[in-house]
């Protein structure tokens, strides 16, 4: 494969740390019964030569003393010394494969267990997920990446490192026996001994370099083939949450129309890969079967001569095949290498990502200060675009007084609050936030997480640390008293509630939280104007020392604030049925 070196350090890279992890231990425990087993396993093979070789020469000479022994008991050759029965060699092997697999899949899922934390973490962390949403389309489906292309990375890690290792063994002990069973074979007068070690190198060697050269278009092939299948599942999980919006604008052809277009993209691909395995397997299946007849063919004519008998012709032909078969490895293996090395690039591809969000600096740089109030500082707002919605914004929100944030739609309310949060990563300035008390954001259409309705009002706090009384009270003071009695259902909420009811559950959840800074961006929009009057005059009443800034376009919203501010390129203009001006500096829009 071109590129081997990078490609090996980045897949050690992505190995290295769970070994010494805090999971360390257990996990090296575990793989070195494995390898031990794995051992066993080899060893009982090269003894199965050496009982190939008794039983068939037991048939050859019709030994039936030999021949029961050597099937039920035990049985004691010259050549061979002792020999434990088949049945008991059978058994043995059985029980240890059965371990060996066991303890490998347990073994896997720590590792996918592990992998998987480490991986939401830092995607989760430092809000790189937004960061990368915003910023980098070319990391696809980081949801596949941490789910599927993390569990087939550490399945064929496993799989591919342990099958190599016992080709290894395997190579070395039968290249031993190999050696000894084939003696010298003179070519123009000149003897070369253990011919069949050699001949099985030179067999194996030339099938390796023809796998590759036929197989190396499915490296390519594969990796695409993982990002259509994750692209194409990404649509019908999009489909599947906004099945109402679909239905409601008849847009069912449109929806067959891109679906069957991802759809083709990927069994497109699939086609190609199609074409590439078959020709691999043309050859691979030819390999394989030529390799059952090639050492007999080739050790026959010292069968022929009677320089080695029945059992001992057998045995070569058995060691000859282990030799073959370990130095084949990569021959038998190809297909899946690359499946492997697709999946090292994507996750290798998808941490770099997240690295660079995690690292990248740019927009106002929110912290918390000394002061009780939430000031901005020079702050700057642009877009991925670089087009600027806000230059040099300054202004002040103390603690207990509402706001209201007006401005025209595209103006960077939104944005605002963005960057207050501390996400938004494009432009500038400083924004101090109050030393104690928490925010809680609700935007126009509010995130309900999956679960019960008593998780989903509780958000993002847990739902454990709440009476369901005091969770059922905050959902009659929004208007929701027909869902108390589902409290603890679990369904989907955001599919099962109008947009009107998600308004009224996220204000809910602000009853119950009491935040000191409440953040409505948008958050009564959905709701009639009677309906909105009653909350805003309820949040002021419930909420008496908390700071309220709202986002809203109704007049009548405006009577349940202190003052306004109003978002408009590089003038400042109030509204009638505003509050008055605060003297505060009002916030500024530049280009």
């Amino acid at each position: 494969m071109r590129r081997l070196g990078p490609f090996l350090r980045d897949a050690w890279a992505l190995a290295r740390p769970y070994w010494s992890s805090e999971d360390r231990w257990k996990a090296r425990g575990l793989l070195a019964v494995v390898v031990a087993l794995n051992l066993s396993l080899v060893g009982m093979t090269v003894l199965l030569t050496y009982w190939q070789r008794a039983f068939y020469n037991a048939l050859e000479q019709k030994d039936w003393d030999a021949f029961i022994a050597l099937l039920f008991t035990w049985h004691t050759t010259e050549a061979e010394g002792f020999l434990p029965s088949f049945s008991i060699v059978a058994a043995l092997y059985i029980l240890i494969a059965v371990y060996q697999l066991y303890l490998r899949q347990a073994l896997q899922i720590r590792w996918r267990r592990w992998l998987t934390e480490v991986y939401l973490t830092q995607w989760l962390e430092g809000r790189a997920y937004y960061r990368m949403s915003l910023t980098d389309p070319l990391t696809d489906n980081p949801d596949q990446r941490i789910s599927e292309d993390a569990r087939m990375f550490v399945d064929d890690t496993l799989t591919l490192g342990l099958g190599l290792m016992n080709s290894v063994v395997t190579l070395f002990s039968f290249v031993i026996v190999l050696w000894s069973l084939s003696g010298p074979l003179n070519v123009l007068g000149v003897d070369i001994p253990g011919y069949m070690v050699w001949v099985a190198l030179l067999y194996a060697l030339a099938g390796t370099w023809l796998a590759h050269l036929i197989g190396r278009p499915l490296v390519g092939l594969n990796f695409t083939q993982q990002k259509v299948e994750a692209d194409f599942r990404y649509a019908l999980v999009r489909f599947r949450e906004n099945v109402e919006g679909v239905a409601l604008h008849g847009g069912e052809a449109d929806e067959k129309r891109g679906l069957t277009q991802r759809f083709r993209a990927l069994m497109e691909n699939w086609w190609l890969i199609m074409t590439a395995t078959k020709r691999l397997t043309f050859f691979t299946a030819g390999y394989s079967q030529v390799a059952i007849v090639f050492p007999i063919v080739v050790a026959a004519p010292a069968y022929f001569a009677g320089r080695i008998p029945l059992g001992g012709l057998i045995q070569t032909s058995s060691a000859f095949g282990q030799v073959q078969g370990a130095l084949s490895w990569f021959v038998d293996n190809y297909a899946r290498l690359t499946e492997w090395r697709a999946t090292v690039e994507r996750l290798t591809g998808f941490t770099g990502a997240v690295a660079l969000a995690r690292a990248a600096e740019g927009g106002p740089r929110a912290a918390k200060g000394d002061a009780e109030a939430l000031s901005l500082k020079g702050v700057t707002l642009a877009l991925p675009d670089g087009r600027v919605l806000l230059t040099d914004g300054r202004a002040e929100i103390r603690p207990g007084e509402a706001v209201l944030l007006t401005g025209a739609s595209g103006s960077g309310k939104s944005t605002l609050f963005r960057a207050i949060a501390g996400i938004w990563p494009f432009g500038g300035g400083e924004i101090a936030l109050p030393a104690t008390g928490r925010a809680l954001f609700l935007p126009q259409r509010p995130y309900i997480p999956l679960g019960s309705l008593k998780r989903a009002v509780c958000y993002p706090e847990d739902e454990a640390g709440f009476a369901d009384a005091a969770v059922a009270e905050a959902l009659e003071a929004a208007d929701l008293p027909h869902l108390v009695p589902r409290l603890n259902e679990a369904d989907s909420w955001d599919k099962r509630l109008s947009g009107g009811e998600q308004q009224r559950l996220a204000l809910a959840r602000a009853l119950l939280l009491k935040p000191d800074w409440l953040f409505l961006d948008e958050a009564t929009a959905s709701l009639d104007t009677a309906a909105e009057e009653r909350l805003y005059r309820l949040l002021r009443e419930r909420l008496p020392g908390s700071a309220i800034l709202s986002i809203a376009h109704r007049p009548a919203v405006a009577a349940f604030h202190d003052r306004a501010m109003r978002l408009e390129e590089k003038t400042l203009k109030v509204g009638g049925g505003e509050p008055p001006p605060s003297p505060l500096p009002f916030l500024s829009v530049g280009n």
